[in-house]
């Protein structure tokens, strides 16, 4: 290690510790994955970890969830303004919360943070969040599409210390095993989030051993600098102006049919980038809603896209630091940023189409970088299973679709775009755990949109049910506003839900509650493609040749 003056290190040495806490990052990502219990967390990797400065800002993060980990920051900077005094906070504490209004995302996320400390002085705090299976509330999974209040959606967990001086607050643990459907996954995942805060202390001890607090301390402070530098000269790249796009939601599964703006006025100036929300929808009765917090995360995510596509861009830290440009303005009580006790439930919705907004408004201003719309919607279906011992289990997927296609290459099929970085739950896991069987898991061939570059495809997936009783729970969108193409691209396919008893197939509400089903019953879901780029009559007849013989074109 090289001391330039005592308090600054020189560049190598920030490189390195930069990369050593990506690592450690990475390192606590590991953990959960090989720990955790339910299906949700360990397969469909519904969860991110990532390593803070001193104050709370995001330093470094897992490859994992952008609607996580653009949001992280905003939680712990709120846990420690408003809720934990930093002083009161120990090294052997971990405090947790899954309360949206004290800096969460929604009910199943728990999210949970444990300083670090380095000769009793405390150089960081490292974060994990998890989507758990059940937490309680109107339905299985926690994901009601009904609720009009929050209370109706599950156990709200304040900022409370889960570990107190290295001791387990069993009270805590108590309250959270009395009311949810599935406490052994649960808690078993929960126990992951507190393993992998212990792995990632353990990585950042050994770092400062090497280079001692103060140096760390201004390590921190010198990546987020050098982000936000990087930002600058990205938005410096793009022509200054104000550009303006819309899109929408179906509904709130309250209002049947009424969309749901998601209006985005972006205005680049200079280095700087002004984001109003202004022009959204106010906040709805139902569970399409989402915390300020939670739609900054999609706007952060599509200008460091964009920026990440620039010549002066380049290949920089996805960090707070990012963050200092981006001025977003949205008025509390709109549904960008519902105000307590709104439902909250499907918050990802509204990330997702503030995304896709984000991009049609960013596509004016850098045409070259922004692809068409993806799907733009978690496919969230909810399966409780009752054996006729009473025997409960409980299945929470999330379907994906296409992606949108972009101004060089046709769209990606089935694929975990924007907000999502989802896998998904193999079928052989989910029949050997559940009274399931998975009849149908395929391509669904023309549902990408047409144009010179083809959308990527939506999937058609299958569930047959083989226990006596089943409740099914659907919290879905795009089945009305399909994703949108650009440049004269054509847009997408839209959802399709239904249900076959007997040889009679019925239509299920894509916003569903607690739908009684029996053994036989088939439940098939359709998802949408991505939008197409470009006009359609510039597509090469032998991409549509092969398109028919690789079965993308019906």
């Amino acid at each position: 290690m090289t001391l330039l003056n005592g308090t600054g290190l020189n560049p190598i040495d920030i490189e390195v510790i930069r990369n050593a806490l990506t690592a450690a990052a990475a390192e606590m990502d590991v953990t959960v994955w090989r720990t955790s219990r339910s299906t949700i967390v360990r397969e469909l990797l519904d969860y991110s970890t990532a390593v803070f400065d001193s104050e709370g800002w995001n330093l470094a993060q897992s490859a994992r969830i952008p609607s996580h980990l653009n949001s992280m920051s905003a939680a712990l900077r709120t846990l420690l303004s408003d809720f934990v005094r930093a002083e009161d906070w120990g090294p052997d504490d971990v405090v947790i919360t899954n309360d949206p209004y004290c800096g969460g995302q929604h009910l199943p996320d728990i999210i949970a943070f444990r300083p670090v400390f380095h000769e009793g002085t405390r150089i960081a705090y490292v974060g994990t969040l998890c989507h758990h299976i059940d937490v309680g509330g109107l339905v299985a999974g926690s994901y009601p599409s009904k609720a009009t209040e929050i209370f109706q959606e599950g156990l709200r967990i304040p900022p409370v210390k889960l570990i107190d001086k290295g001791v387990r607050n069993e009270a805590v643990w108590a309250i959270i095993r009395q009311n949810i459907r599935k406490p052994d996954l649960l808690l078993g995942d929960l126990q992951s989030q507190v393993a992998s805060l212990e792995v990632g202390r353990l990585a950042l001890a050994r770092l400062a051993a090497r280079f001692g607090a103060a140096a760390m301390l201004e390590a921190g402070r010198r990546i987020l600098d050098m982000s936000e530098a990087a930002m600058r000269a990205a938005l410096r790249d793009m022509p200054d102006g104000v550009y303006e796009f819309t899109d929408q939601l179906d509904d709130d599964g309250i209002e049947i049919g009424t969309p749901i703006l998601l209006h985005v006025k972006l205005e680049i100036a200079r280095d700087q980038a002004i984001v109003d929300l202004s022009g959204c929808s106010p906040q709805v009765q139902g569970p399409t809603n989402a915390t300020l917090a939670s739609s900054n995360s999609a706007v952060m995510f599509a200008l460091m896209s964009a920026a990440l596509g620039g010549q002066r861009g380049g290949n920089f830290a996805m960090n707070a630091g990012c963050y200092r440009p981006i001025t977003v303005i949205a008025p509390e009580g709109l549904v960008v940023n519902a105000r307590a006790p709104a439902p909250v439930a499907h918050r990802i919705a509204v990330t997702h189409r503030l995304l896709n907004a984000m991009f049609g408004a960013l596509h004016q201003a850098v045409p070259d970088r922004i692809p068409a719309a993806y799907y733009g919607c978690s496919y969230v279906t909810t399966f409780q299973t009752i054996g006729a011992d009473a025997k409960r289990d409980v299945l929470v997927e999330i379907e994906i679709g296409g992606s949108g296609a972009t101004p060089g290459k046709d769209g990606v099929n089935a694929y975990s775009s924007g907000m999502h970085n989802n896998s998904n739950i193999p079928v052989e896991m989910i029949e050997a755990q559940m009274p399931l069987t998975i009849l149908r898991y395929a391509l669904l061939p023309g549902t990408g949109g047409d144009g010179m570059h083809r959308g990527g495809l939506g999937l058609v997936r299958e569930w047959r049910i083989d226990s006596e009783r089943c409740f099914f729970t659907a919290n879905m969108d795009r089945f009305f506003s399909q994703p949108y193409g650009l440049a004269g691209g054509a847009p997408a396919s839209v959802g399709r839900l239904e249900f076959c008893r007997g040889g009679a197939t019925t239509a299920i509400p894509p916003k569903s509650d607690n739908v009684p089903l029996m053994a036989g019953d088939i439940v098939r879901l359709e998802t949408s493609g991505g939008g197409g780029f470009g006009p359609a009559t510039q597509r090469p007849q032998a991409k549509r040749d092969d398109d028919r013989r690789l079965g993308y074109a019906p």
